[in-house]
């Protein structure tokens, strides 16, 4: 089966996807958090790097999980168009980044 290219569209929401996860993670290890959500240290680098611009979505619900996002969090981060995402952290919801 081949895999059609990549839109520019979906590289752009794999970058903002890559970014949020870096700014969730802030100090902690790559390491502990791919092993905490069971997933391989390759695995998160290549999401946080955009390099992996469509993860299956266990995957992201698994890194979310253990970054304390919500899934609609990270939705609403991702599906943002350029020059409009806030940056996002742990407890901190889409709904409360909207009403700031």
């Amino acid at each position: 089966m081949v895999r059609l290219p990549l839109t520019p569209a979906e590289v752009e929401r794999g970058q903002r996807l890559g970014a949020l996860l870096r700014r969730a993670r802030g100090e902690r290890s790559m390491l502990d958090t791919a092993l905490d959500a069971g997933v391989s240290p390759e695995t998160l680098r290549k999401i946080e790097s955009g390099r992996v611009a469509t993860p299956a979505f266990p995957t992201i619900a698994a890194i979310a999980d253990v970054l304390g996002l919500s899934l609609d969090e990270v939705w609403a981060e991702i599906n943002q168009s350029d020059g409009e995402a806030e940056p996002a952290g742990p407890g901190r919801t889409a709904r409360q980044r909207l009403a700031s």
